[in-house]
């Protein structure tokens, strides 16, 4: 059974794709069967692993959308042992085509059972938000990596963010878990990355990575 990991902070540009990226790409080099899903219409995750979005017939909007198998979405990547769901410009519209449907929540859990076994990790690449794409991800997922840019307003938001996962907890998912938090851009040589680090521990008391 798979341990399914989203990578997930509605704030831009902290690093969650290059986190998702690296992560599942390092554990697909150590061995082990990985399949990561680009839930970001932007779609950079499908980019940075060398696939052009242009050449993609079928993605995770039509597993979204359209409840297509998704075993007939995943294609091959560079490395040996990693899949990918890729993402294009279609998955944009889904947010407002999710309102009206049925289980909108639970799309991607749903789609997520028919490869669970074949896989050692999933992870999911988050859009920028706390839509309906963000909420199917924390609903499939068992854990939750959170990155953060060591910068000032670092923690903007992502009292938020802890607010979303405790509903989802209560409501969608009661076995969702925080991982942790991924400190990017961390430079141990700026007295910002070092307050950072304090306010995570001390304030917010989550487990923290220091990338």
């Amino acid at each position: 059974m798979s341990k399914v990991i989203a990578v997930a902070n509605q704030k831009g540009g902290v690093g969650k794709t290059t986190t998702a990226v690296n992560l599942s790409s390092c554990l697909a080099y150590k061995g082990k069967k990985v399949l990561i899903l680009d839930i970001d219409p932007q779609g950079n995750t499908t980019s940075g692993l060398g696939i052009d979005k242009k050449k993609i017939n079928k993605s995770t909007y039509d597993i979204l959308i359209n409840e297509a198998d998704i075993k007939d979405i995943l294609i091959d990547t560079p490395l040996e042992n990693l899949k990918l769901c890729p993402s294009n410009i279609e998955l944009a519209g889904a947010e407002v085509e999710l309102v009206s449907s049925i289980s909108r929540e639970t799309r991607l859990k749903n789609a997520l059972e028919a490869v669970k076994n074949d896989y050692d990790f999933i992870l999911i690449d988050c859009p920028p938000s706390l839509g309906l794409l963000t909420l199917n991800s924390l609903t499939a997922a068992d854990k939750i990596l959170v990155p953060i840019q060591c910068e000032y307003y670092a923690l903007e938001g992502l009292s938020q963010l802890m607010e979303t996962v405790k509903l989802v907890q209560k409501h969608l998912n009661k076995d969702l878990d925080v991982e942790g938090v991924v400190l990017t851009m961390f430079d141990a040589r700026t007295n910002l990355s070092i307050q950072v680090v304090e306010e995570v521990k001390n304030i917010l008391k989550i487990k923290y990575i220091e990338q």
